[in-house]
């Protein structure tokens, strides 16, 4: 590790490893042989650093991400969500494609969706987060015209 701390260096990992994963490439990061039937599977590697999310589905899903460390795991966190069951097909392209722009926004004080708030023209975002990157939960959900129309809720920390 570097001079920084440990969570310091988590938390810069992260925000590089996310913006790396789906929320640059969407599921063009998708690696060719997933280690679970029916997953789709995105990593990122920088040295001794490693990022897998591992997830199922797609307007509905549920997912997990997981940091090594030299091949060690000691960060996840769970994940479920999705559009709500009256999008259309043209709605959630529209929903998924301004959300990895809020995700590609995640920040470094607390690195696991994207930010409290993040807005376009007729969309918004909204992410409320507890606790740390030891310990955390909370949800996300992506407004149209101030209508909820995509929810996510999360959970995660520092594996012990």
């Amino acid at each position: 590790m570097s001079t920084q701390s440990p969570i310091n260096e988590l938390a810069s990992f992260l925000v590089d490893a996310k913006r790396r994963a789906y929320a640059g490439l969407d599921d063009d990061a998708t690696i060719t042989n997933p280690l679970f039937s029916g997953s789709k599977q995105l990593e990122w590697q920088d040295k001794d650093w490693f990022y897998r999310d591992v997830y199922y589905g797609m307007s509905l899903f549920t997912g997990m991400e997981v940091v090594y460390f030299k091949n060690k795991p000691i960060w996840s966190m769970s994940y479920s969500g999705g559009a709500r069951p009256d999008v259309e097909v043209e709605e959630a392209k529209l929903i998924y494609t301004f959300l990895r722009s809020a995700l590609m926004k995640v920040p470094l004080e607390f690195p696991v969706r994207g930010p409290s708030a993040f807005s376009t023209p007729g969309l918004s975002y909204k992410m409320t987060g507890h606790g740390d990157l030891e310990f955390f939960w909370g949800q996300e959900e992506v407004f149209t015209d101030e209508i909820s129309r995509y929810a996510l809720k999360f959970a995660g920390g520092i594996i012990r």
